[in-house]
């Protein structure tokens, strides 16, 4: 059987055979009977594999962060054991892959401990050195997308083309990314849209997305303003936060279907609600007056939303709202704050604006 043909059977059960190298095999059909009573050792081990089987199944779809973690949490509901216990354990027993993973996922998301991304990425970084595939996946997303390390494209490029030569739909679409933009490699535009349509072939929802966006622009093929709509729409039934903004933006300017403004309006909140930064750029342009009625209170929160989530764009516009009183009252502790905040990521306005204020 193929790779291709292993991924498409992939289920959240047997994702422990793929990536795990550090476990003896498990009889999955022994694990249902004590899935509910985890006080043993053995049982949270099992635990700690199953959380990061869903946890690699999901970054495999291309589903947000949001929606990951909140499965990860409904999974441990009515177990019998708390967060916080699942912590300590991790925290005791580093001497497995998953278990390193795991807790820097929990450090990455503050699970059961304050969030701490520093230690988190530390963490990934020494279960990604024993090859653990869903480490790995969580780094390329870091140095690609991430504010907290330095982008590192030639990792990236080299984790993604061994977990593309897999058949993992989601280091496809990275792939692909890389050499759209030059990444680690030369751009080429025809070898990231043929890696697209693989991811997306394969279920992935950011592949779907990239599909569409090159259809939309004439990367690597001949621009198709129908197909860009249908890629969208694929993906945004699949829940994913691009693909759902991308649909908006479809409907705002009429792109393989009639402008509908409120319906992209509706497309963008939704892509909000699941943490989406453009979508929320997007949302504060529709509430000052496109789509909607203007609503300054609207913007000023979905600013703070957008600031909330590590837009350095964001801190500064918060900063300034709070230091001349825009839409708010002024408040120049405040403004102070987000002006740090903005300048520790090397935004030089907010630097600027922090020297201003400290000086009077």
């Amino acid at each position: 059987m193929s790779n291709k043909q292993n991924l498409k059977n992939i289920n959240t059960y047997n994702l422990l055979y793929e990536f795990s190298h550090n476990y003896d095999k498990i009889n999955i059909k022994e694990i249902e009977p004590i899935i509910n009573d985890y006080i043993f050792e053995k049982d949270l081990s099992i635990l700690i594999d199953r959380l990061v089987d869903i946890i690699f199944k999901e970054l495999n779809e291309g589903n947000d962060a949001i929606v990951i973690k909140q499965h990860v949490l409904e999974y441990t509901n009515n177990r019998n054991i708390t967060l916080q216990e699942i912590y300590n354990y991790l925290l005791n027993n580093q001497c497995k892959s998953n278990s390193i993973y795991l807790l820097g996922y929990f450090n990455y998301y503050g699970i059961g401990a304050n969030s701490n991304k520093k230690m988190a990425i530390e963490l990934y970084q020494n279960a990604a050195k024993l090859e653990n595939k869903a480490a790995e996946l969580s780094l390329i997303n870091e140095y690609l997308y991430g504010k907290i390390v330095n982008k590192n494209y030639t990792t990236t490029f080299e984790l993604s083309k061994n977990l593309a030569k897999e058949g993992y739909a989601c280091a496809l679409n990275n792939l692909g990314y890389c050499y759209e933009n030059g990444y680690g490699t030369d751009i080429n535009e025809e070898k990231a849209f043929e890696l697209y349509q693989k991811a997306a072939d394969l279920g992935n929802s950011g592949g779907m997305t990239n599909l569409g966006w090159c259809y939309y622009e004439g990367i690597g093929t001949d621009i198709n303003y129908q197909k860009v709509c249908e890629l969208f729409q694929k993906a945004a039934d699949l829940g994913n936060s691009n693909g759902i903004f991308s649909l908006g933006y479809c409907y705002k300017e009429g792109i393989g279907t009639n402008v509908n403004e409120q319906k992209a309006f509706e497309l963008y909140q939704k892509a909000v609600d699941l943490e989406n930064l453009t979508a929320i750029y997007n949302l504060i342009w529709c509430y000052e007056g496109v789509g909607t009625d203007i609503n300054k209170q609207k913007v000023f929160e979905l600013s703070q939303k957008a600031a909330n989530l590590g837009s350095s764009t964001a801190q500064y516009n918060i900063a300034y709202m709070y230091d001349i009183g825009i839409d708010v009252k002024k408040d120049t502790k405040q403004a102070i704050y987000w002006y740090k905040k903005s300048a520790e990521q090397g935004h030089q306005d907010a630097k600027k604006k922090l020297n201003e204020l400290l000086k009077n």
